[in-house]
This record gives structure tokens, C-alpha cells and sequence, in this order.
């Protein structure tokens, strides 16, 4: 699929960062885009700074947390535009659950955006994407996935349950009109990321990582990782034995 193939998109959590970005990206190049974000002011802005481009992207308000409505809303959508072609979940949480003080409210958020919102976002038109033998789901995960990281199990688990449920999708999908590609940024200079005190090896400003987001999914990849050093460096990561992972990983932060 090339970028003239997308008509319609929906990307979520489009408000900042790389959904800001990615939804900029295809409204330059004549997709229309639904931008979905909680954020109804900063969507407004987008919306506006994509007219002066040519560009159209349409806000649209939405918590993806609230799964019936989310799904819901983009079926209207889908309606309406006779037909998504790109279904982008993007939306997503961060933040520290440190097992020797977990903060369950805080983890629940996680899981309700990443896990139960990403689902709702991705599965609410694939009955249909199926029926029109055509359609792309996209799911923004991340290199935190690949292993448990310290301070972070509901993070890190909830974008490992993104992969292996895209990764199911995508096998079930295989030979019909319908991909599935599976994103997985490493660390990006967005507003999950500012203020962070840890180290973040090989950061990649917005730009740039929007750039090589959007070819990975113009290309169709099933799985994308960048930057390429940490992808690598989290692929040697996965194969450490659980011994020296653990003295390793629990040093680093």
C-alpha cells in the first residue's frame, strides 16, 4: 500500500508526541484524518495548524479508556467515512510501578489505556475491515516490552500484551486484504518522556521518529523497532539469562 492508498485514517492519542506527529504526516499527503486524543483544545490546534498545510485532519474527542464508547465512536467513524483504512492505536500511559510500593490505581490507568483501550481501538471495525478485504491496523507498543524493566511491570507488560496480541491478529489475518503492523519506539523526546531523570541511551526527537513511524507503516512492516542501536541492544537484552538480567536491569535505574 502506498501513501496515496490510505483515504481515511484514525489515529489515537493525537493530541502530543508521535500521534501528533503521525496524523500531521498523513494529512500532508492527502489522507484524511481523524485525530482522537481527550483533549479537545489541543486537537483544535492541530486541526488548525493542518488547514494551513492543506491538510485535513478532524478532532475528534475521545478517552479510549472508556472502551464501549471508544468503540462506539469509531464505528460512527467508520460509518461515516465509508470506511477506515488505517486504524492507528497510539494512545498510551507511562509512569513508575515499583513492585516495593505498587501503586494499583496507577497501574489500572495503564492497563485501561494500553491493554483494554488499544484492543477497543484496533478490534472496533475489523469485522468490517475483514468484509471490505482491506484495511490496516497499527499498534504503537514499545522496546520496554521485549523484558520486565524495573520500575515498570505494568508498563512494560502492557505493551508485551500489545505485541503478542497483534501478533495473533496478524497470523489470523494472513492471506487476506488486512495487515497488521506492530511499532515499537525506544525512547522519544514527547511529553511521556520530559522530565524523566533516567538515562535515555540513543533519544530521538519527534521529528525523526515520526518520519521512520510512518515509513515502517507505509511499508507494511509486521514488527518495527527503532532506534536501530537500542533495538539491537534490546534484542541481545532478550537473550541474557535471567541471572545476569536481573542484577543488570536492576542497577540501571
Amino acid at each position: 500500500m502506498t501513501e496515496m492508498s490510505y483515504r481515511t485514517a484514525l489515529v489515537t492519542g493525537a493530541s502530543s508526541g508521535l500521534g501528533r506527529g503521525l496524523a500531521l504526516w498523513l494529512g500532508k499527503r492527502g489522507v484524511k484524518v481523524y485525530a482522537a486524543a481527550r483533549r479537545r483544545a489541543h486537537l483544535e490546534a492541530l486541526a488548525q495548524e493542518a488547514r494551513a498545510t492543506g491538510a485535513h485532519i478532524e478532532p475528534v474527542e475521545l478517552d479510549v479508556s472508556h472502551a464501549e464508547a471508544t468503540l462506539e465512536r469509531i464505528r460512527e467513524l467508520d460509518a461515516a467515512c465509508d470506511g477506515l483504512d488505517l486504524v492507528v492505536a497510539n494512545a498510551g500511559v507511562g509512569g513508575q510501578t515499583h513492585a516495593l510500593n505498587f501503586p494499583w490505581e496507577h497501574a489500572k490507568k495503564i492497563i485501561d489505556v494500553n491493554v483494554t483501550g488499544a484492543v477497543a481501538t484496533l478490534s472496533a471495525v475489523l469485522p468490517r475491515m475483514v468484509e471490505r478485504n482491506r484495511g490496516h491496523l497499527v499498534g504503537v507498543s514499545s522496546l520496554a516490552s521485549c523484558r520486565g524493566l524495573p520500575h515498570n511491570a505494568a508498563y512494560s507488560a502492557s505493551k508485551a500484551f500489545l505485541n503478542t496480541f497483534l501478533e495473533s491478529l496478524r497470523v489470523d489475518l494472513h492471506g487476506t486484504g488486512v495487515r497488521v503492523t506492530c511499532i515499537k519506539p525506544g525512547f522519544v523526546k514527547t511529553e511521556m518522556t520530559a522530565g524523566t531523570q533516567h538515562i535515555m541511551p540513543f533519544l530521538l526527537e519527534t521529528e525523526p521518529a515520526v518520519e521512520l513511524m510512518a515509513r515502517a507503516i507505509l511499508r507494511g512492516e509486521d514488527e518495527y523497532g527503532f532506534p536501530w542501536q537500542m533495538a539491537r541492544a534490546v534484542e541481545v537484552a532478550k537473550l541474557a539469562p535471567n541471572l545476569l538480567f536481573d542484577v543488570v536491569a536492576s542497577k540501571a535505574l
